[in-house]
């Protein structure tokens, strides 16, 4: 899902990490949100399975996990396109259901060819 032309409109490429728990939550979000139309097809996404690791520090109130422990998270990266003007709202809604308390989400601009 690299490139895509979608009637002249410039896509932003999202890329979301989150617990395989709440990977089909966040693929729903996503749609729901206008994500993942690529042509005449909807609910598009492609996703892999890694871990995720990370320390949570003093002041933070881990979803998984405990303050100063290192922790492993078996996660998927999700990946999508959106409309560029509707990335913003997308991620947020985003943000509004990821478990996270600090969501990693990564946000790349697409060239038309």
């Amino acid at each position: 899902m690299t490139f895509h032309k979608q009637k002249n409109m410039p896509l932003t490429k999202l890329v979301i990490y989150v617990p395989t728990s709440h990977a089909d939550q966040i693929r729903q979000v996503l749609a729901e949100a206008g994500a993942g139309h690529i042509g005449n097809y909807d609910y598009c996404s492609f996703s892999v399975k890694g871990t995720g690791r990370f320390r949570p520090r003093q002041g933070t109130n881990p979803h998984i996990g405990e303050q100063d422990k290192l922790e492993q998270v078996e996660e998927e990266r999700i990946e999508t396109v959106c409309p560029q003007e509707k990335a913003a709202e997308v991620v947020a809604k985003v943000r509004e259901a990821h478990p996270y308390e600090e969501p990693a989400i990564d946000v790349y601009p697409l060239v038309t060819l």
